[in-house]
């Protein structure tokens, strides 16, 4: 939520979904290239950032290539590498820094 009210700011449209399943079927059921990147939670309900990132990446559509991005409260190394491992791009811990959150959605979205 704070991260949603932070970006938004910026003039980001955000999309949230409160589970990693439903954020894999809001992502299915979305025109190829609506999303420009999935800003991802590890520990949510009903299915976790981890697995919700290897549904999406398995699905046959043209875009599941974009960028998913780690937002998660667990920051050590071990995490980040496995974020990398399931098929994330990068890993942004929390709390949030607005900084580094942009300087990573930038090198992915410009």
């Amino acid at each position: 939520e704070i991260a949603s009210e932070i970006l938004s700011e910026t003039g980001m449209l955000l999309d949230r979904a409160t589970n990693g399943k439903e954020c894999v079927e809001m992502f299915e059921k979305s025109e190829v290239g609506h999303y420009d990147a999935i800003l991802m939670d590890i520990r949510m309900p009903v299915m976790n950032g981890y697995d919700a990132t290897v549904a999406i990446r398995s699905l046959n559509r043209a875009d599941v290539g974009l960028p998913i991005i780690a937002m998660t409260a667990d920051a050590f190394s071990d995490d980040a590498q496995h974020c990398i491992e399931v098929g994330m791009d990068a890993h942004i811990p929390k709390p949030l820094d607005v900084k580094e959150c942009m300087c990573v959605l930038s090198k992915f979205l410009n």
